[in-house]
């Protein structure tokens, strides 16, 4: 007996121990740790010995022992493959809008290391959001324009922003471990870069471990294509977390989400997710599939120590954005300090068949001002009722950020894994 009773001891001491977050992002350690840098500003980086200008037409790399400044519009063409040591640094200059395009055909092979990340970042000495453009990864998988082609033509050569067509199972390259830092310039009279930008960009593309901050446009920007991607990072970006649009496919795990309620571009908003199947409707081929996102174990969450305070301010807007005809599959992630949660567009008319095409299963909503509303209606209890259904398994809390996540306000290395125990501890809406 007492042998037995030893091994359930030593049984629950190892489940313990072994013990890691079910909601949001998880890790039995925090996966955040060494990569990423929450106070860039305060990084100084090593002067620039190389200039990165012009095309490159053959395969090149990039080494750590020097550091590049990105000048100007850098095309990486001709099939060419651009490979980047780990702990490379990659400076975008702010004059030039320093901008990296990996041409449809070329590849980038960025794979850092968890100890030693390639970094790219701004070259000012008082470093903001939209210091430098940024980078577009362009590839040949299938979008849903006419002529299964688009052109990412922000201030940049429409003969080489081309991307589209239909190799699903297509290779850009590698992104792993990667830092990209105050990207997303303004261009006046037209749009804003995005940090990353993938367009049309197949499923043999590797992303993983990208973390994007203060970002001045969108911090990942998936215009089509067919995309798996974990464990990225969007900190206090300006415009939009994560954005899907003409007729991506895209499967995103284990990712982070981190708002300010003080940084917003849009009138109606900045939010951490943002679905819709096109921009526009006139270029939409609507044979092609809509826009599908099935994403799983996301932490979004507005970090502010007063969120009621900033909801009352109307500061705070919904951190996901559901637009006609697109698909969100979300579940086992937690969404903390919004208004709402979710928010499906007036296009969508809320009936079964469209409900069945916005999953929301085994969430966990915190301090959220309302949690699923839709914008043609004042009324969303029927929406509420729906997903407050004890079949979704959605969960309701009201506790603040300190008491819900394990430590968010460490400086040098927060975490954003729920607090073991929370979620059996929270209930009712």
């Amino acid at each position: 007996m007492k042998k037995i009773t030893l091994m359930i001891c030593l049984l629950l001491t190892a489940a313990g121990v072994n013990a890691q977050q079910e909601k949001g992002i998880i890790g039995y350690s925090n996966w955040l740790d060494n990569w990423t840098e929450f106070k860039p500003h305060k990084t100084e980086s090593r002067e620039a010995n190389q200039i990165l200008a012009g095309n490159i037409t053959e395969n090149t790399k990039l080494m750590k022992r020097n550091v590049y400044i990105l000048q100007g519009n850098v095309y990486v063409t001709n099939n060419a493959v651009l490979s980047i040591e780990p702990g490379t640094v990659i400076i975008g200059d702010a004059a030039s809008k320093g901008t990296l395009v990996i041409t449809k055909g070329a590849k980038i092979m960025a794979e850092g290391q968890e100890t030693d990340p390639i970094v790219f970042t701004s070259n000012q000495s008082m470093k903001k959001a939209g210091d430098w453009g940024g980078v577009v990864i362009l590839g040949d998988a299938p979008i849903n324009k006419f002529g299964n082609a688009g052109s990412y033509n922000i201030d940049l050569d429409p003969a080489l922003t081309v991307y589209g067509g239909n190799n699903i199972a297509a290779s850009s390259g590698v992104l792993k471990y990667v830092r990209i830092e105050f990207a997303g310039k303004k261009v006046k009279g037209l749009d804003t870069f995005n940090a990353l930008t993938i367009a049309g960009v197949g499923n043999k593309t590797i992303l993983e471990n990208i973390m994007v901050s203060y970002s001045g446009g969108d911090s990942f920007a998936f215009y089509g294509g067919d995309v798996n991607a974990s464990q990225l990072v969007s900190y206090k970006s300006i415009n939009d977390d994560f954005k899907f649009t003409q007729g991506i496919q895209c499967r995103l795990f284990n990712s982070l989400a981190v708002r300010s309620s003080y940084l917003s571009s849009n009138k109606d908003g900045s939010r951490c997710l943002e679905v819709k199947t096109y921009e526009k409707k006139s270029e939409t081929d609507f044979t092609k599939k809509a826009t599908f996102v099935s994403a799983s174990n996301l932490t979004m969450l507005n970090d502010s120590e007063n969120i009621k305070a900033d909801i009352q301010a109307g500061l705070v807007k919904e951190a996901v954005y559901v637009a006609e005809n697109a698909t969100l599959e979300l579940k086992r992630s937690v969404v903390s300090g919004f208004n709402p949660a979710v928010l499906i567009d007036s296009k969508t008319e809320i009936n079964e068949v469209n409900l069945k095409k916005i999953k929301l299963q085994e969430m966990f909503f915190n301090q959220c001002s309302g949690n699923i509303f839709s914008e043609a209606k004042t009324d969303n209890t029927d929406l509420e009722n729906w997903y407050g259904n004890s079949i979704f398994f959605n969960v309701y809390s009201h506790t603040d950020n300190k008491e819900t996540f394990v430590d968010i306000y460490n400086g040098k290395k927060p975490d954003y894994r729920l607090q073991l125990g929370k979620i059996t501890a929270s209930s009712g809406k």
